[in-house]
């Protein structure tokens, strides 16, 4: 199974110049071939990443002279980004046309060892052309035939695929209902909750902070450089105690359960509610579903996906009764049978109690393979 990983590096001054110089060579090149696509397109012809690639070997590349400095690998698959972002433009409606890169803003270049694969297992990696860098926790053994490093506020991560064989599925618990809300990030019908760490608004007054004194600088001046690196940073840090908690939760649930039942969540006509759009927006819900599809997939767990109208919150639990008058305020599910139980716990078990029956959709399947 092809797994992804992603980490930070440990750099001195003089690699992290040399990432810098790599990211900008690979900048850009993708900027000069996007220009001479469109260049060439207006003039009648029907241009292709790979004929650029051979114009800009031969013709252009002899005329900067500081980039036989730099890995001719850089280059090569800058093409290739470009080839991927117009197929992207063809043949997804809706993606727009490609756009020129700006320096400070996504800096990332790729590198292979020139067919040879990459030896990986430590704490330590042997870079093409780079040297050898370090980083902050020991990398998978396994062999890679290429690796992308990605500027991220002041830091750089590495980046890579390899494969792995599945696990040996442990003997795991039968079916558990998984009902996703603001208050509790996660509630389970076996009544383990996994609380909302809310990392955006904890950190809001510093980003607030940060952003207002970015405000303040000159534009393009090194002190505004500075200032939006500090911001990104934060910003980093936010997004990767989010990533870091949703991990921990999916993977606990794909290991512990052979079925996981969540709702199909619209999570778009969610965020129409402005009142709740900004609470919506850092739980990560969409994040929470692809993570649990591909966990299940690796460690043999089925995840069942409940139509988004099945109503599981005005649900009984107990006698299967459906209060129409339950208003988002209720934080207690209250039945005429006498059940008295937490609003999130009764959706939970009613996931996990009446999946079968409804309109459900397995993992790895769509709404047009018509299974249910």
């Amino acid at each position: 199974m092809l797994l992804g990983f992603r980490t930070k590096l440990k750099l001195n001054n003089q690699q992290k110049t040399i990432m810098a110089r790599h990211a900008g060579y690979s900048r850009w090149v993708f900027n000069w071939g996007l220009k001479a696509w469109s260049i060439t397109y207006q003039a009648g012809l029907k241009p292709t990443a790979n004929k650029l690639k051979k114009f800009y070997t031969n013709y252009v590349k002899p005329d900067y002279p500081w980039q036989s400095q730099l890995s001719s690998r850089v280059y090569q698959y800058a093409f290739v980004d470009l080839d991927k972002a117009f197929q992207r433009f063809f043949k997804i409606k809706g993606t727009g046309y490609p756009k020129f890169k700006k320096k400070g803003i996504n800096d990332s270049f790729t590198l292979d060892n020139c067919g040879k694969w990459i030896e990986l297992g430590s704490a330590r990696i042997k870079l093409p052309f780079i040297g050898t860098v370090s980083t902050y926790e020991a990398l998978p053994h396994c062999q890679v035939k290429k690796v992308t490093l990605t500027r991220v506020g002041k830091d750089w991560v590495i980046s890579f695929a390899y494969e792995q064989e599945r696990p040996i599925p442990e003997k795991k618990m039968a079916r558990v209902g998984v009902d996703l809300g603001i208050i509790s990030l996660a509630t389970l019908s076996n009544g383990e909750v996994f609380p909302n760490l809310k990392p955006y608004r904890k950190a809001s007054l510093k980003l607030s902070r940060l952003q207002r004194n970015l405000s303040r600088k000159v534009q393009g001046s090194k002190n505004s450089q500075k200032q939006r690196i500090k911001l990104a940073s934060q910003h980093e840090k936010v997004a990767n105690l989010r990533r870091d908690y949703l991990h921990k939760i999916t993977s606990y649930l794909a290991k512990k359960f052979s079925n996981i039942v969540i709702e199909d969540l619209n999570v778009k006509g969610m965020l129409a509610n402005r009142k709740l759009a900004k609470a919506i927006s850092e739980l990560g819900l969409y994040e929470f579903r692809r993570q649990l599809e591909y966990k299940c997939k690796l460690y043999g767990s089925k995840l069942t996906i409940v139509d988004r109208w099945f109503p599981s919150s005005k649900t009984c639990s107990s006698c299967g009764s459906i209060k129409t008058d339950l208003s988002l305020s209720e934080r207690i599910y209250r039945c005429e049978c006498g059940l008295e139980i937490d609003r999130d716990l009764n959706a939970a078990k009613v996931l996990a109690n009446q999946a079968v029956g409804y309109t459900v959709l397995a993992c790895g399947q769509s709404a047009a393979d018509g299974s249910g």
